[in-house]
């Protein structure tokens, strides 16, 4: 719950809480094993911000509340086409960790494994194909799946960085397939 200053009220946030992978972990001390829990957790709005934090503690429930912590403290903003789909196809990577992902069509769904797939669901994006080609590791695929989506840029941003208006950018695309298609049929 966020506090707007100017109006004293308190605003909620609808985010919605992903839980990835929970993993126990050992620590060898003089007097045998330490067990502890380590959580990765995924928050977005499913409005194009998403998150991603984890957590570790002696109980499953507190490392959850780590994680989540950390996550809506590292919330960051994606663009979407249309509010369903990303802008263009783009890769990722973090470590051994390789992702790819593509724009789909409308009416393609979510098609992405694991954690990809919690990612892609709290960003609220409804069509995309995602593939992992490296490791399955949740927290490299995590990385890397965060790493493609910082890359991704919409026409407004590369008409801003270029000093143009995103008219031309957009049409200069559809020309450039249409030249394409027209040398093709030639």
């Amino acid at each position: 719950m966020a506090v707007d200053r100017h109006n004293k009220k308190e605003r909620t946030e609808e985010l919605v809480e992903k839980l990835v992978h929970v993993n126990r972990v050992a620590k060898t001390v003089k007097g045998g094993r330490t067990m502890s829990f380590a959580a990765v957790v995924v928050v977005g709005d499913q409005k194009g911000r998403v998150g991603y934090g984890s957590g570790k503690a002696t109980e499953v429930p507190d490392a959850i509340v780590k994680a989540t912590n950390e996550a809506k403290k590292n919330m960051v903003r994606i663009p979407l086409r249309e509010g369903r789909t990303l802008h263009h196809d783009v890769e990722g990577r973090f470590g051994a960790g390789k992702v790819l992902l593509r724009t789909a069509p409308a009416g393609t769904g979510v098609i992405a494994g694991g954690p990809m797939r919690a990612v892609f669901e709290a960003l609220g994006v409804q069509d995309v194909v995602a593939k992992s080609l490296g490791s399955n590791n949740p927290y490299n695929m995590i990385k890397a799946t965060f790493n493609a989506l910082q890359a991704i840029n919409s026409p407004r941003m590369v008409a801003a960085k270029r000093g143009k208006k995103v008219g031309d950018i957009v049409s200069r695309r559809e020309n450039s397939s249409n030249v394409k298609m027209e040398k093709e049929e030639a």
